[in-house]
């Protein structure tokens, strides 16, 4: 028995396992069967049942060399190292050196727990765990200005667009990112919106500085404040697959020391997709929308771009936005450029989905007449949640009987193609389309549709024509009348106007007078008093003729200042400074003369006949 159990122990260990699918390389270890020790059974003359050869459910590899994650910090980065056991302290340092551009020879890295090592330390002589934290100290070297520093906070602190282009579908996203956002977390968000994982995504674009999806895009070197980017599909993800908690197979390895656990095949980047030769993209096929999207527009985008990345670009144009607003756009504009809306409700669980979508959904002949005729609007009824929130809509929109009928369609007569047309009180469902159907078929219902639609259309075109001609009336007639009504105003306005600046002038005028009255009575209380005719004293009789023809005489002293006769012509209403005095023979300006004067002196003695006339 001990001899048979030596010879299955050594052909045993001539087997070789053979990864294909692992960059063609070839791993070579012996397989074991479910046990590697004789036990008490192993006396029995029976070696068929004790040592047969099991042979495993999956594939077993060799255990490689152990490999070992090292997060290195340094002031305000993290860089994340992964090696293998059998490498040395030098190696890590060599890449330190290329990510963070430290010279080797400035650079300490502390933090083993065995203490100081030198740069010819083997790794595995420290027997470190898996996960290990250390950091770098460059005492040689300068630390950041302040400046730098204040720059990044800056940078931190401001906002980031970037113009991500979907390769496959030619679609652009428009997305806005604090500089304090990771480079993780963009691919996160376009993971959200491309449906393609973070592992698959291939990115062009990315600044050479940007190496670490940890990094910041403030630190990551990115044009401010716009940058384009191009984002695409693995065409071989097997190339390129970074470990993934997904996947989660586990395959049983050989270690050489009795106390190492054993660790998951997707160290080696070997899934179980890969393992079974399927396409993993098949066995994790991404679904049309998320489940309970909180944004009915974000779930149209990823609706839209895994529509495309399963059926091809030839396929109908979905509105992006709420049913609501998809209302608006089809029903709730000018009669003429009214549309049906179509309301596509996909479930990925019929086996009619792949042949509608791929062979009639997708046709050139639908797609054209979808386009120009209808506003084509998408929900995913794969998921209990977001059915329940499309009969709920439905519900809303268009009453509990369309709903029940929804709600009573079974899986296998999925997808469905509802035809509404929008009325003046309502929604009306024209037509429920099934899954089972053909091209031919589906263009005939659409047709038939249209055909109501059109019939209805005109109907509302005379009479939006009719109620524009009603208002176009009345908005002439409004306005002639608002015209007529500004015109009466403005005459009236200009009339008050004229009144007030008539009582305004009167008032002005009679002002005037009331103070040329007032001097005039003044000054004829302060004239001296005519002197009699049988006077002894001299005395100067003058006789003034008026514009007007009439004559006023009086006497006055002969030594009397020519200021009393200018005042006794005032005070008879015609003061000096509007009226001049003349003489007759010679003719003068008796107003000219000094005033202060004697009438003996200026010769208006012992009589005289003087004109008054008005100055210009």
């Amino acid at each position: 028995c001990f001899l048979i159990f030596i010879s299955l122990f050594y052909l045993n260990s001539l087997n070789y396992i053979s990864f294909s699918e692992y960059g063609g390389e070839t791993l070579q270890g012996p397989a074991y069967g479910p046990t590697s020790h004789p036990t008490a059974s192993s006396s029995t003359p029976s070696s068929s049942s004790a040592f047969r050869h099991v042979v495993p459910s999956r594939q077993i590899v060799e255990r490689q060399p152990r490999m070992l994650d090292f997060r290195v910090e340094y002031r305000d980065r993290n860089v994340d190292v992964v090696l293998e056991d059998s490498c040395t302290v030098g190696e890590i340092k060599h890449i330190l050196e290329n990510e963070l551009q430290i010279p080797v020879s400035k650079m300490l890295l502390k933090g083993w727990k065995t203490g100081d090592v030198d740069d010819s330390t083997v790794l595995k002589t420290l027997h470190l765990p898996k996960n290990n934290s250390l950091y770098v100290l460059t005492p040689d070297l300068p630390p950041p200005s302040s400046s730098n520093s204040g720059a990044l906070q800056e940078s931190l602190n401001q906002n980031f667009m970037l113009i991500i282009t979907h390769r496959e579908v030619q679609r652009e996203y428009n997305l806005n990112f604090s500089g304090s956002s990771t480079i993780q977390e963009v691919k996160r968000n376009v993971y959200d919106l491309t449906s393609i994982p973070v592992r698959h995504q291939l990115w062009e674009g990315w600044p050479p500085s940007a190496t670490d999806d940890s990094m910041t895009l403030a630190a990551s070197g990115l044009t401010y404040p716009c940058h384009r980017l191009t984002v695409g599909r693995r065409s071989s993800p097997a190339q390129t697959r970074e470990q993934s908690e997904e996947q989660c197979t586990d395959v049983h390895m050989v270690s050489d020391s009795d106390g190492d656990d054993f660790e998951d095949a997707t160290e080696f980047g070997v899934d179980d997709g890969e393992m079974f030769g399927m396409a993993s993209s098949a066995l994790r096929k991404s679904p049309m929308m998320p489940e309970n999207a909180e944004n009915e527009g974000d779930a149209l985008l990823q609706f839209t771009a895994e529509f495309s990345s399963r059926y091809g670009d030839c396929h109908p144009v979905y509105f992006i936005g709420s049913l609501e607003a998809a209302f608006q756009e089809a029903f709730y504009g000018k009669a003429r450029d009214r549309k049906l809306l179509a309301i596509y409700l996909h479930h990925d669980e019929s086996v009619l989905t792949n042949v509608f979508c791929s062979q009639m959904l997708c046709a050139e002949s639908i797609v054209s007449y979808l386009s120009q005729n209808f506003i084509t609007w998408a929900w995913d009824m794969t998921k209990e949640a977001n059915r329940a929130r499309f009969l709920t809509m439905c519900t809303r929109h268009f009453g509990s009987v369309v709903a029940q009928t929804i709600r009573t369609q079974k899986t296998d007569q999925f997808p469905l193609f509802l035809i509404i047309m929008g009325k003046r009180s309502s929604n009306e469902v024209l037509n429920v389309i099934q899954g089972n159907t053909t091209v031919d078929e589906l263009m005939m219902r659409l047709m038939a549709a249209m055909e109501i639609f059109s019939a209805q259309q005109q109907e509302d075109i005379k009479d939006e024509d009719e109620r524009e001609a009603r208002e176009n009336v009345k908005r002439e007639q409004d306005e002639a009348y608002r015209i007529s009504l500004e015109a009466d105003r403005a005459k009236r306005e200009a009339q008050e106007r004229e009144q007030a600046e008539q009582f305004r002038l009167e008032q002005i005028r009679k002002e005037q007078e009331e103070e040329r009255e007032a001097i005039r009575l003044s000054l004829e209380q302060a004239l001296p008093p005519e002197p009699k005719k049988e006077s002894t004293e001299s005395v100067s009789k003058l006789r003034i003729r008026t514009p007007s023809g009439e004559f006023f005489e009086r006497r006055f002293l002969a030594s009397s200042k020519l200021q009393v006769v200018f005042d006794f012509v005032a005070s008879k209403g015609y003061p000096w400074g509007e009226f001049k005095l003349l003489g007759t023979f010679p003719r003068r300006d008796v107003t000219q003369l000094d005033p202060n004067k004697s009438l003996l002196e200026v010769k208006l003695y012992p009589q005289e006949t003087l004109f008054l006339e008005a100055k210009e």
